[in-house]
């Protein structure tokens, strides 16, 4: 072993079963043991936050899968690196074995369309097996060309249990630090710095145990925090800042803080932040903390994302300013983020109930004989637009989901209710 390498190196795991954490991939059942154990491997896209094991999944996959790896990286490739490879995958067999090449490339959201493109065919016959890795939704930043081509596996952020078992296995199987006198007091600050990231858990771990004097080490929380900000990095837009600091964004604006949320967005863009990436957490913000309180906020972020993707760096700072800072001071509700995710909880503790008959689709002779679309009262044949009528399945009939806010928009939206529905839902 090379004993210059970094712990996490040092640590990553061979074999699935030494694969710490994503039980629902590398599990007994998981998706990938399965296709290992068949000896099918798809194409496929790995999508989660940094430090999850993305590019050491497809490293085993490899290994154990007996197939050719290739890799690269989408900071510093091009079209003409990946023709290269596909080249070499080609002339390595993966036209004449089932166990064609697996190509894996790190960071495949930074790769343009027409990167993406130059993958297509080489997936499509079948020359390569493409496994790509990305932080970022893989439904904004993968063609769908490609896309509908991947099979797409997310990757959580470790969990508490995880983080303390890869910190025991490093203390007694690591060359290193198996040598030494370690004693786990307390790991609270080593988990909160570490964010759920193995890769910076293991880091940080290195730091403290090589910044002592002796041999013999006991890891405290106040010797953790001590270390680290002694050490303190700059912004990373890769890790955990990335993540911070975006959290820091948002609930500023959710705060109606304008300050606090043009100072998180100047850090932001002080760190080479992706325009994109703010653009589109604005849009989630403009629904989910605002929605029905103002509605506009939601066309200004939508315009905000295609003004910055078409403008890109530096101007692009002013457009996002303004954004922000409308959202910030607009009204606030999450009245629509609310009654989606209790319907969806709903629909979890229901399952599929019918439709009730009156407002099903009746496009043949046969389903109007069958009552489809019966005694449908058509809203715009009655006074104000309105008929009463049920619309939820007959079980949960009467079920409140959308509960209005109390701000100008959202109180004038529950007039609009009671008028209609005051005996039903209780508005």
């Amino acid at each position: 072993m090379n004993t210059n390498a970094p712990l996490a190196e040092r640590l990553r795991p061979k074999t699935l079963q030494d694969y710490v954490s994503q039980e629902h991939l590398v599990g007994k059942n998981g998706a990938l043991t399965q296709q290992l154990k068949h000896g099918l491997i798809a194409s496929m896209i790995f999508w989660g936050p940094p430090g999850t094991g993305k590019t050491t999944l497809a490293n085993i996959i490899a290994s154990e899968s007996g197939r050719p790896f290739y890799t690269l990286s989408a900071i510093n490739s091009g079209v003409k690196d990946i023709r290269e490879v596909i080249d070499k995958a080609k002339q390595s067999g993966g036209l004449f074995t089932t166990k064609n090449p697996i190509l894996f490339i790190d960071e495949i959201h930074r790769f343009s369309k027409s990167q993406q493109d130059s993958l297509l065919q080489a997936v499509e016959k079948g020359w390569i097996t493409l496994i790509g890795a990305t932080t970022e939704n893989p439904s904004f930043e993968v063609i769908p060309a490609l896309l509908s081509r991947c099979q797409v596996y997310i990757l959580n952020a470790f969990s508490k249990n995880d983080l303390e078992t890869l910190l025991n296995r490093a203390i007694e199987i690591d060359d290193i630090f198996s040598k030494k006198s370690i004693a786990l007091k307390e790991t609270n600050a080593l988990l909160r710095l570490s964010g759920g990231d193995a890769r910076k858990l293991l880091n940080i771990f290195e730091l403290i145990v090589n910044s002592s004097d002796t041999d013999k080490v006991t890891i405290t929380d106040d010797l953790v925090l001590e270390k680290v900000q002694n050490n303190t990095v700059r912004y990373d837009k890769t890790g955990e800042q990335h993540y911070d600091i975006i959290s820091a964004f948002i609930k500023s604006i959710r705060g109606s803080d304008p300050n606090g949320a043009v100072y998180w967005l100047a850090r932001m863009i002080e760190g080479g932040e992706d325009v994109k990436f703010i653009a589109r957490r604005l849009l989630i913000s403009a629904s989910e903390d605002i929605g029905n309180a103002n509605p506009t906020a939601l066309v200004i972020a939508n315009n905000t994302f295609q003004a910055v993707s078409t403008i890109g760096f530096p101007e692009s700072r002013i457009i996002l300013s303004q954004c922000a800072t409308y959202l910030a001071c607009s009204p606030k509700s999450n009245a629509a983020y609310k009654a989606i995710g209790d319907a969806q909880q709903l629909v979890r503790e229901t399952g599929d109930l019918s439709v009730p008959l009156e407002i099903r689709n009746a496009p043949t002779k046969l389903m109007k004989e069958l009552g489809y679309g019966k005694d449908y009262k058509y809203a715009h044949n009655y006074d104000n637009n309105f008929a009463d009528q049920e619309f939820l399945p007959e079980e949960i009939k009467g079920t409140t989901l959308y509960e209005p806010s109390n701000n100008a928009r959202e109180n004038a939206q529950r007039e609009f209710l009671k008028k209609r529905w005051k005996d039903k839902y209780g508005y």
